[in-house]
């Protein structure tokens, strides 16, 4: 399951306390002489000196670290250690009651994370999960100075967050925007932030995929689960907690991500939400605190061979529908969702739904296409129009999208 890179203070004061007590194990340089009851001459042993590399192999090999070099020496101004305390319910962390205490439950945690400046009124994006419900907010800048921000809008739904400080109050040096959609598998990603609280650190790596999709957005009794947020680009750049809101960029120094969770089973699998969507959605949290997400009210799943043999579907691509929220926007235009099951290979398959093949005109290969779709082209209350598969027949449904439910 990919987690959300948090940490905590107590966390990272620990594992200091452990780095300082690793000591070097390796103190003798020659071996002590074995007493045999006879002195002996020391034994001169010839070593081998490794071969020097080429100079134009050296020049072939090196030519990447002097672009690393720049571009940590340029991105890291703009990179910020973010420092938050919380007020948490005690109960849920099994803390016991304290006597006497006007509130047995009132207790306050600590929590590290990174973000980056994007404009010179101090203004400074980080992720949802970094300032949720943070009473104070404490900003690191890279060259020591401790100011104090505010958050200014949240959006779990894509996990970013803007807040602001008081650009008087240090020196800002903001980074540059890259196009997510430019993005291709195999070009270099590194990551800049703070893991385990350890200000300004670099780690690289690549682009290992795009496209990714994670329930990381809010719960919804509507939906009864998570949002998703789409189109992650996925990276083996060693992200950890406390790397949560720091800037992914690519080989020129451009921001291309917000480092925002990693694969707690697995070493080398991080994910970042694609700075796209933080042009799409800052704004907007800037100007009003929020950003209002269009809805459908589906929940689906691609297109298996199993389900269209099962049901002798006519297409090939697509995605059904399993579910249509009640009052949703969905289920006022008439979508159906499965109603049944079939027998496939001992195995219990859901069918019944609508299948969906395009939106307005769009087609749709797999479940995530619609939801992309939705999100970086259309705005509550626009209508859209689906083309589905329904009993063998293809039709068309008109949709007014509606603005995600608040719970």
């Amino acid at each position: 399951m990919a987690k959300n890179v948090k940490k905590w203070g107590l966390v990272v004061i620990l594992w200091l306390v452990a780095l300082s007590i690793v000591g070097c194990s390796a103190c003798s340089l020659w071996p002590a002489a074995r007493q045999t009851g006879t002195l002996r001459a020391p034994v001169h042993v010839a070593v081998a000196t490794p071969t020097l590399s080429a100079p134009q192999v050296v020049g072939q090999s090196d030519i990447e670290e002097p672009l690393l070099i720049n571009i940590y020496k340029r991105v890291n101004p703009a990179v910020v250690n973010i420092r938050v305390i919380q007020r948490v319910d005690g109960s849920s962390l099994g803390l016991p009651d304290v006597p006497g205490t006007e509130d047995n439950n009132d207790q306050f945690q600590q929590g590290v994370g990174s973000g980056f400046v994007i404009d010179g009124d101090g203004h400074i994006i980080t992720n949802n999960h970094v300032v949720e419900k943070a009473e104070d907010v404490q900003v690191t800048f890279a060259d020591g100075t401790i100011v104090r921000a505010t958050v200014v809008g949240t959006d779990a739904d894509s996990d970013l967050a803007v807040i602001r400080v008081d650009p008087s109050q240090s020196p800002l040096v903001s980074v540059e925007l890259g196009d997510s959609d430019q993005v291709q598998v195999g070009q270099r990603a590194l990551a800049l932030g703070n893991p385990f609280g350890l200000r300004g650190t670099l780690t690289v790596g690549i682009v290992s995929a795009l496209g990714r999709s994670l329930a990381l957005g809010r719960t919804s009794a509507a939906i009864g689960g998570r949002f998703t947020i789409p189109e992650l680009v996925q990276t083996d750049a060693a992200i950890n907690p406390g790397n949560s809101g720091g800037p992914l960029l690519d080989s020129q120094g451009r921001v291309i991500g917000v480092t925002t969770a990693y694969e707690a089973n697995a070493s080398g699998v991080g994910f970042a939400v694609p700075v796209n969507t933080l042009r799409r959605v800052v704004p907007e949290l800037i100007k009003n605190g929020h950003y209002a997400y269009p809805w459908l009210g589906i929940s689906g799943t691609d297109l298996s061979l199993d389900l269209i043999e099962a049901i002798n579907l006519p297409v090939r691509r697509g995605a059904i529908v399993a579910e249509v929220t009640p009052d949703s926007p969905a289920a006022k235009a008439g979508l159906r969702g499965n109603d049944q099951t079939v027998n496939k290979s001992g195995r219990e398959i859901q069918v019944g739904g609508d299948v969906i093949t395009a939106i307005d005109a769009q087609t749709v290969e797999r479940f995530d296409d619609i939801l992309v779709y939705i999100l970086r082209h259309a705005e509550v209350g626009q209508t859209v129009t689906l083309t589905v598969v329904r009993g063998g027949r293809q039709q068309t449904v008109q949709v007014k999208l509606a603005e995600r439910p608040g719970k």
